[in-house]
């Protein structure tokens, strides 16, 4: 998530335009949504078609026809799951389906490596600075009925966190885990505090 806003506040900043920030960092963990769909089809197809920068240009087309450039953030920030998050840190992906099935990715590198901690560490702490100093942080707290989706990446990729044991998580990225687990969940509860008056 740190890195999708990042690259999408640089994209939106060089372009002059302004983003959703909960839609962003919710379009940076929707190729996950496979692990929702696998299990309710009980089959294994994480890292599939959802994954593919295929299926996300064809998903974009109709955006990028309708809102040209100012759809680059949002872009970014749900192709980077593919291209950076998973392709770099030990998996494999089908990168290119439908064109192909064959798999894609830098399995070298897990999420318990020390590389990957660093890397996911410093990112994390570099986007709160961003947050804090652009003051974007406060866009959580403001009542917007968007925030609502943010219940995506509390149910699909927060919670799960600290709901498995042993848990998956390195300990020292239980930080930004849980970081961001209480700030979605103030948003979504100030959303729907204000929607309920």
């Amino acid at each position: 998530m740190a890195i999708a806003y990042l690259l999408a506040k640089t994209s939106a900043k060089f372009l002059k335009v302004s983003f959703n920030i909960p839609l962003i960092l919710v379009l940076s963990v929707l190729p996950d949504i496979d692990i929702l769909l696998g299990y309710l089809l009980n089959s294994e197809i994480h890292r599939g078609p959802t994954h593919s920068i295929i299926t996300a240009i064809i998903v974009f087309i109709p955006f990028f026809v309708l809102y040209r450039h100012k759809t680059i953030p949002y872009f970014a920030a749900l192709a980077s799951h593919s291209l950076i998050g998973d392709f770099l840190i030990g998996g494999q992906l089908q990168l290119l389906w439908p064109l192909s099935t064959s798999e894609f990715g830098f399995p070298y590198i897990k999420i318990t490596d020390p590389i990957n901690i660093t890397l996911e560490f410093t990112l994390f702490a570099i986007s709160l600075i961003v947050m804090l100093k652009t003051r974007d942080i406060l866009r959580f707290f403001q009542n917007s009925k968007l925030n609502f989706i943010l219940i995506v990446p509390i149910c699909t990729v927060l919670l799960p966190t600290f709901l498995s044991y042993p848990l998956q998580v390195p300990i020292l990225l239980i930080l930004p885990h849980l970081f961001f687990l209480v700030l979605f969940s103030i948003s979504v509860l100030i959303a729907l505090r204000k929607t309920v008056k």
